[in-house]
């Protein structure tokens, strides 16, 4: 059976599965990597919700292992090392769509960063990235369905209320942009992919956690980066994802590097291997 660990960096609790870690005394790097074995029922979208992990993410994690029948104590990767997006203020929520991640950072006395697996937009129907603010908490939304959605569905009424079969889940996040919201979802299977119209979902679990942490007023800035970079121990180290826009990740990789003046501590071979496996685990790209 699969069991997330429990360290005094990371807290993963089964059942309340959200993930949080003490802010790291140098800015970049939060949480521990782990691995699990698999029961003979067990499916990687399983694993994922049961170490608050999304979908694409841990596929991305296991190249080669089928994701609905893995096998029976087949070893898996839990990718649940980040390293920290850039923003412009480390301040309130960051999402970086291209990792498909929500980062809370600390608040209100609070010393630790939570973070937590989304689902985003769909292609062609992209999360606008930006700086935002919530403007309004609701518990058990209605569904108000847009006029675009109810022309690709007409069977759908003008209003789902509330319910086990409305999308927006038990609760949600309205945003300055009107066209975005964060909530929970019907469909937990969705999470870590691209199948919305542009809000965030996340699972009921995790949508209720942080749904209680955040209040009118707070930021919300929402990225895209695809690759992170950080020293972290006289190391440096990077973490690449595939969010699938056709942009070469290695040449990002270096410009990155770079701008971080890492460039010249770096294996450039390491650092293409990374860019093509997209694995999304931190990998250590250091010169020996």
């Amino acid at each position: 059976m699969c069991v997330a660990s429990l360290t005094a960096l990371i807290q993963c609790s089964i059942g309340s599965v959200s993930i949080g870690a003490d802010y790291p005394r140098d800015g970049a790097v939060v949480g521990n990597r782990q691995t699990c074995r698999t029961r003979a029922d067990d499916s990687l979208p399983e694993i994922a919700r049961r170490y608050d992990i999304g979908f694409n993410a841990i596929v991305a994690a296991n190249p080669g292992v089928d994701p609905f029948v893995p096998g029976r104590r087949r070893k898996i990767a839990i990718p649940s090392q980040w390293i920290l997006p850039d923003a412009p203020t480390r301040d309130g929520i960051v999402i970086n769509i291209a990792e498909m991640r929500l980062y809370l950072f600390p608040h209100n006395g609070s010393r630790t960063v939570a973070t937590f697996p989304v689902g985003i937009g769909d292609e062609g129907k992209d999360t606008p990235v930006g700086t935002f603010r919530i403007i309004a908490k609701i518990k058990d939304p209605p569904w108000n369905v847009p006029e675009s959605i109810r022309k690709e569905k007409p069977y759908l009424p003008a209003v789902v209320p509330p319910g086990p079969d409305n999308p927006m889940g038990s609760r949600a996040l309205r945003l300055s942009n009107p066209a975005i919201l964060i909530h929970g979802t019907d469909r937990p299977w969705g999470i870590g992919t691209r199948n919305s119209h542009g809000c965030i979902r996340l699972y009921e679990e995790d949508i209720a956690l942080l749904f209680g942490r955040v209040g009118p007023g707070m930021r919300v800035t929402i990225v895209n980066q695809p690759v992170k970079a950080a020293a972290r121990g006289g190391r440096v180290v990077v973490q690449v994802h595939d969010y699938g826009d056709g942009r070469n990740l290695y040449r990002e990789a270096l410009r990155l590097l770079d701008a971080k003046g890492l460039a010249g501590r770096v294996d450039l071979a390491k650092v293409r291997t990374a860019a093509r496996a997209r694995s999304g685990l931190l990998v250590d790209v250091s010169r020996q």
